[in-house]
């Protein structure tokens, strides 16, 4: 399934797209979210705990970019990222891709794109149910660097 967001931030493109990189900082601001370790500079291992409806589950995988592309008026970073249930048979998989890209307001426009594929307990609540809480971590996200980007000093 296919999950798109985007937000603005008033910092600038460079700016955002290095916040971006920052798998620590990016970490923080996931709901749920724990950083295990830093394989390398494009490789992670962590934990997700997501909750749907009455189920809370564990997810225990891998990050890695995939690739960096860089054109005249936009940035983006493709990260590919899978998990298995914890205590479970349950896996998720799921390429993302985020965009940052000049706004008119000398700012920043940031898209997310996500194509998730979940199996297991949390496949069993539907489609729908999966997009409003995939839309839901995928805002909180947002709102969160959008916070942290714009709280933070310049220069």
């Amino acid at each position: 399934m296919k999950i798109n967001s985007s937000f603005t931030v008033e910092a600038p493109p460079d700016e955002v797209f290095a916040y971006l990189l920052d798998v620590n900082q990016v970490v923080g601001c996931v709901p749920g979210a724990q950083l295990s370790e830093v394989v390398d500079s494009q490789t992670f291992t962590g934990k997700l705990k997501v909750k749907v409806g009455a189920v809370q589950i564990i997810y225990q995988g891998t990050a890695h970019i995939a690739d960096t592309e860089e054109l005249d008026d936009r940035v983006t970073v493709k990260i590919d990222a899978k998990g298995k249930e914890v205590g479970g048979q349950g896996t998720v998989r799921a390429a993302v891709a985020m965009t940052v890209a000049r706004s008119g307001s000398g700012g920043s426009e940031v898209s997310i794109e996500a194509d998730l594929s979940v199996s297991g307990k949390i496949a069993q609540f539907g489609r729908g149910v999966i997009e409003d809480v995939s839309r839901k971590l995928v805002g909180q996200m947002a709102e969160c660097i959008s916070a942290n980007l714009q709280s933070a000093p310049t220069g």
